[in-house]
């Protein structure tokens, strides 16, 4: 026997009140678990601008020589800096000027500098650019300097941009009776908008309407990744990946549309390939970084420093009065050499970085030690990373 279902069951039998809360909470935790999985689902996913460039669309670099004056006696040293000299009698012959020959100027408020900037694609003339400027002689400080009109040349030796402005130190300093104090550098200040394209580059033009995409890390499953995301949203045979760094994408050939064709691309989600497992050692300053990908095998490591101390004193010998002899100073040394004791620490394997992290934490040894118990590690074949020293 069959029973009627009532149209509105909800009209027919009213809920309580604790039971219609607890089919809200009901659909707010069902909601919230469906954005959650939406998002897990997407946690690894990065814009395609992240992870690649247009190949011929790129930064220019360009550099110049000029001079900085106003300074507080605190710029080159003529006798010691004469290109700074010569400089100067340069550019006041230009505005007119005509030293006497054989003058001796002694400047303290200049300072010949290095002007360096970076051209930006699509740069028009007419924008403004930042520019860094660094002191190539013996200034002590070129804080409160003003850079005087400086061209600034690409690589194949054209003008591309003009600076002059004030500049920025991020520093001070202060001396007196042979004492001195400094905070940061003061030999390098930067001018924000100091200097005026004068020179456009030509824009890029893709051949054939050909355009790549340059990967910033080099991995065939990303470039294959990324090919199959393009195609997926603009249709097949758009995108190809050559290698593992470019892919090859056919733009329209109107610039109209290759504007609005790119910036399509860039707001794609592509999910990377997991990186490589890589170890980076920094000889210089000890620092030491591992991505998540790093793994250890079992193996055991007994790890001892070693240290050696040489201390020396001055001996004097007096000769005997009347003996006619001379005093004489010889350096005695004594050489103390200890060796800590080491034994055998058992490193577990570790699948995950915290797991590496805990293991090598364990040895106790200090960030220079590490660098060496690493690349035994390697070595021996109990550590999954590629070794990389800086």
């Amino acid at each position: 026997m069959s029973y009627p279902i009532p149209s509105s069951p909800a009209s027919a039998v009213p809920l309580s009140y604790p039971a219609r809360l607890a089919r809200k909470v009901l659909a707010g935790l069902s909601l919230g678990l469906m954005l959650g999985l939406a998002l897990c689902g997407n946690s690894h996913a990065e814009r395609l601008k992240n992870l690649v460039s247009v190949q011929g669309m790129r930064d220019n670099p360009l550099v110049g020589y000029g001079l900085v004056v106003g300074l507080d006696n605190t710029g080159d040293q003529t006798m010691q800096t004469p290109f700074t000299t010569q400089t100067l009698t340069n550019m006041l012959s230009q505005l007119g000027i005509t030293l006497p020959a054989g003058s001796n100027m002694q400047l303290k408020n200049v300072a010949a500098v290095m002007v360096t900037a970076t051209l930006p694609p699509f740069a028009q003339s007419g924008s403004q650019i930042d520019v860094v400027v660094s002191s190539m002689g013996n200034a002590k400080s070129l804080r409160g300097g003003t850079l005087l009109m400086t061209p600034l040349k690409g690589i194949d030796g054209q003008v591309y941009a003009v600076a002059q402005g004030n500049l920025l130190v991020g520093g001070a300093g202060a001396q007196a009776n042979g004492s001195r104090v400094q905070v940061n550098q003061l030999a390098v200040g930067r001018i924000s908008n100091g200097a005026i394209v004068e020179r456009a580059v030509p824009a890029f033009q893709p051949e054939g309407g050909l355009m790549s995409l340059e990967l910033r890390d080099s991995d065939f499953g990303t470039a294959q990744r990324v090919a199959d995301a393009i195609n997926r949203s603009f249709g097949g045979g758009v995108a190809s990946a050559v290698d593992a760094r470019v892919v090859q994408v056919r733009a329209p050939t109107s610039p109209t549309a290759r504007v609005s064709f790119l910036a399509r691309i860039e707001e794609l989600d592509v999910t990377p390939e997991k990186a490589a497992a890589k170890v980076i050692l920094n000889a210089r300053t000890g620092s030491i970084v591992m991505n998540q990908a790093v793994t250890v095998q079992d193996c055991a490591i007994a790890h001892g420093n070693l240290s050696v101390v040489i201390n020396t004193q001055p001996v004097i010998s007096q000769p005997a009065p009347f003996s006619g002899g001379q005093t004489v100073v010889a350096p005695v040394s004594q050489i103390d050499m200890k060796q800590a004791a080491g034994s055998l620490q058992i490193v577990k394997a570790g699948a995950s970085l915290a797991a590496v992290v805990k293991g090598l934490n364990a040895l106790g040894a200090t960030p220079a030690d590490l660098q060496s118990i690493l690349q035994a590690m390697r070595a021996a074949g109990a550590l999954r990373a590629e070794l990389e020293v800086i």
